[in-house]
């Protein structure tokens, strides 16, 4: 019998619109607003002066490890592409996305500095707390998914990870269950080409992570993630189509982490600083300055008053979690975010904890 070739309906194409010096690709560009612009550009610069912040801080022994995102904060594009109803699920390398939803910076600080609350979410932003375990919240926002489009929702779910997740089962599994129930999910895979020390070339075979998507019959996008037009275009397009009934989408971001993968690790031991400097080059927040300079969105005064403006934001923070960590917490809150009902077994603990400390406050 003749071998005859089986028509794939999917090809992966790679979208880039603003190249490494800050042109835009006009047939390309997407129609954003002056307002949007700016506002991607503010959180681009958060983005990255609190994670400088941060870094201070843990060297001062004021928090503890925390992954640092220098060079990735084009993925605030990602974020701005979906709807305030929709669902964020990240990994842990997305205070960006988090910020945009509306997190306040304190209780990024309050996690890492050791304290559970900070991972509590504020109501109505539609946010998971940070994953740990590499990959398991793909499982979490496809279950998400699912219960949306069970109950007749349109809203989508948008869920965040690296490349070194792909090689997890929970990975596999999750775009499974996406494809197979056609679940409004947009898996975004940050490939910062380090999985920890272990390099992109030995994590997969694949030419392209995105192309893992064609074994569930899902569009995959290879996208530069260090451009946040383009980000921000693939995003919405994915959201679109997962908003029309037409299922999941994997959209691989090609972008570099500039820093550690922790405050516990050290890259000089596993990467040159030739590699790094190369993509210091293509630095997302430096492109995107450009390319809003050029359109006359932005000049020196404006960014001079960004800079300002984010810079008294930060310290605001710091000030509010310094003052809840001075304060301290009630134990009694540990019993408040499990259940929306407490458990018989739960009350009764509960005010047993109560008496406890009524009596030792005297």
């Amino acid at each position: 019998m003749p071998t005859t070739e089986i028509d794939l309906p999917y090809r992966i194409n790679h979208l880039s619109i603003l190249d490494q010096s800050g042109q835009v690709d006009k047939s390309l560009e997407p129609q954003l607003s002056d307002e949007l612009l700016l506002k991607l550009y503010r959180a681009m610069l958060l983005g990255r002066r609190f994670d400088e912040r941060m870094l201070i801080l843990q060297r001062q022994g004021k928090i503890g490890t925390f992954p640092p995102i220098k060079g990735q904060e084009a993925q605030v594009g990602a974020a701005a592409a979906l709807d305030p109803d929709d669902w964020i699920v990240p990994s842990f390398r997305e205070a960006p996305v988090e910020m945009w939803r509306g997190k306040p910076m304190e209780r990024i600080l309050l996690y890492y500095g050791g304290y559970s609350e900070g991972g509590q979410i504020p109501d109505g932003l539609n946010l998971l707390p940070i994953s740990v375990p590499v990959g398991s919240q793909m499982i979490h926002a496809v279950g998400i998914g699912y219960a949306m489009k069970y109950r007749g929702q349109s809203t989508v779910v948008a869920t965040f990870f690296g490349d070194g997740a792909t090689s997890e089962g929970d990975f596999f599994e999750a775009m499974n269950f996406a494809s197979v129930y056609r679940a409004p999910v947009i898996f975004i895979c940050q490939n910062n080409h380090w999985a920890i020390s272990l390099p992109r070339s030995r994590q997969t075979h694949s030419k392209t992570l995105a192309q893992k998507a064609l074994a569930f019959d899902m569009p995959g996008l290879q996208v530069d993630g260090n451009d946040v037009i383009a980000v921000y275009k693939a995003a919405k397009e994915a959201a679109d189509r997962a908003r029309n009934g037409e299922g999941p989408s994997l959209i691989e971001m090609i972008t570099y982490r500039l820093s550690m993968h922790t405050t516990a690790d050290d890259p000089k031991k596993y990467r040159t600083d030739e590699e790094v400097k190369e993509w210091e080059k293509r630095d997302p927040i430096t492109r995107f300055e450009k390319y809003l300079r050029d359109r006359g969105i932005l000049d020196d005064r404006k960014v001079q008053s960004i800079g300002e403006e984010t810079n008294t934001e930060i310290s605001e923070a710091e000030r509010r979690w310094s003052e809840f960590v001075e304060r301290g917490i009630d134990p009694l809150d540990m019993f408040e975010y499990a259940y929306a009902e407490l458990t018989p077994a739960l009350r009764e603990q509960r005010e047993e904890l109560k008496k406890v400390l009524e009596e030792k406050r005297g």
